[in-house]
């Protein structure tokens, strides 16, 4: 997801935004040229400023810690460390450059995750949250830049479980709207710093409304997982009752659609797919 310094709305016109509404991707794109260049360059600046991520993690907050698998050939965003070393949140109007892009298909477009053998348990609510980098595209508008992915998770790392994506509304007049995605990671803004907004665990997912959390990302609930091809009742509810150890985040294109037996595309001409920040788990033993 390419961002914008958090000055940019000052410096710049909002005809100059809508010019560069489509630019989702961390990864410079070849008619983009200069202006791209500096809109990177400027927000680098902007993510130095905050020194993410920190050298030292905040304690008490059960941050996905350990890469499973990890295939991305995304120049310049194919380090997976960047998905486990700490979330980088960039607010409402941009992104954050510190994230581990994935391909839109291929062995490249999946990550998975554990918390280095650490059960995340199924508690009250929301289980665990999911950071990328989307961004609004104005203050008053409730279209947002985003690359969606798919979310699913494993006790045993052989079968996983997802979430229903039976929701998706393909229309393209409304593809930037999250109320278009349920049940896909990678919608929200992320407020949530290590360095410059930190926030206690209880504040992480403390809702705002609407699906938004205190910190932003996107959360998910343990009890709201459904059977799938890989995922019959008894690894579904040995799940629920036991919690689980990996979790598989794959870019929304690289997954089939069952309505149309093509993958679930954002209409947009990116060179790569979603860019994660980092996932934290509500509870873990």
């Amino acid at each position: 997801m390419q961002t914008f310094p958090q000055g940019f709305y000052n410096t710049f016109s909002i005809l100059f935004l809508v010019t560069f509404l489509y630019t989702c991707s961390p990864q410079p794109k070849n008619n983009q040229n200069e202006l791209l260049a500096l809109l990177a360059a400027a927000e680098i600046s902007n993510n130095s400023k905050t020194n993410c991520p920190p050298k030292i993690l905040p304690q008490g907050i059960p941050i996905a810690n350990t890469v499973v698998s990890a295939n991305s050939s995304v120049s310049g965003f194919n380090d997976s460390s960047k998905a486990i070393n700490g979330i980088c949140g960039g607010g409402e109007l941009s992104g954050s450059l510190d994230v581990y892009a994935l391909n839109l298909t291929g062995t490249g477009a999946t990550l998975i995750l554990s918390w280095g053998g650490k059960i995340v348990k199924n508690v009250t609510g929301i289980d665990f949250i999911i950071y990328e980098n989307p961004f609004r595209v104005t203050e008053s508008s409730d279209r947002y830049a985003f690359d969606p992915m798919v979310v699913q998770v494993s006790y045993d790392g052989t079968n996983y479980c997802g979430f229903d994506l039976s929701g998706f509304n393909s229309s393209t007049a409304d593809s930037n709207k999250i109320s278009s995605w349920p049940g896909f990671a990678g919608l929200r803004p992320v407020l949530y710093n290590m360095s410059s907004n930190l926030l206690s665990l209880e504040q992480l997912f403390t809702s705002t409304g609407s699906g938004f959390l205190l910190g932003g990302g996107d959360g998910f609930n343990i009890d709201d997982l459904i059977t799938n091809a890989s995922c019959d009742n008894t690894a579904l509810n040995q799940i629920k009752s036991l919690g689980f150890k990996y979790i598989k985040m794959t870019s929304a294109s690289a997954v089939t659609n069952p309505n149309t037996s093509s993958g679930y595309v954002y209409p947009h001409s990116y060179s790569n797919g979603s860019d994660i920040d980092g996932v934290v788990a509500k509870s873990v033993e």
